[in-house]
């Protein structure tokens, strides 16, 4: 008996777990902590004093790179997903500490503001700058963004000899 009880639990844990990752804004925010998780194991592998390289002249450095992706997933999700409350401002850290603990602050925010809205909530048409888009398109672009801007970081990493985290995007 007790092992039939246990084995409904595990079922009932597994089948919960499931069904949260078919709900567009569970599995969004299990994929978001996921990708917060990698991003920071890159931004934690470019030792600091290399947080200034650049491939070229013309593209961002490795730190320009994380400000960038960090300002852009608060702008989208703030004045997209965010009805009241105080936006967050431009920062300028001074170092890898610092950027690494507002990244890990803003992945949590953009976290907290997406488990406020209902998933009809999605489905609602906003003025974008690329045209009227949908809330759930502007969810996607916020890991979208995130996901290019990490691909260019890993190619920073290998540049620098430096062996990127394992993948783990799911």
């Amino acid at each position: 008996m007790k092992k039939i009880l246990l084995l409904t639990i595990f079922i009932t844990m597994i089948s919960n777990n499931l069904q949260s990752q078919n709900d567009v804004k569970s599995a969004f925010l299990i994929k978001w902590e996921n990708s917060k998780n990698y991003l920071l194991e890159m931004a934690e592998a470019m030792p600091e004093a290399n947080y200034n390289f650049k491939p070229t002249e013309r593209q961002m450095s490795f730190k320009e790179q994380l400000l960038h992706i960090r300002q852009n997933m608060m702008w989208l999700s703030e004045t997209y997903f965010m009805k009241d409350g105080e936006k967050s401002k431009k920062i300028e850290p001074n170092s890898k500490e610092e950027i690494i603990t507002h990244l890990t602050a803003s992945f949590n925010r953009v976290s907290e503001i997406i488990k406020t809205i209902s998933n009809e909530d999605l489905s609602v048409e906003v003025d974008f700058f690329a045209g009227p888009k949908s809330k759930l398109q502007i969810l996607n672009l916020l890991q979208d963004h995130v996901t290019h801007h990490r691909g260019q970081l890993i190619v920073y990493l290998n540049l620098n000899n430096i062996q990127p985290p394992k993948y783990s995007g799911w």
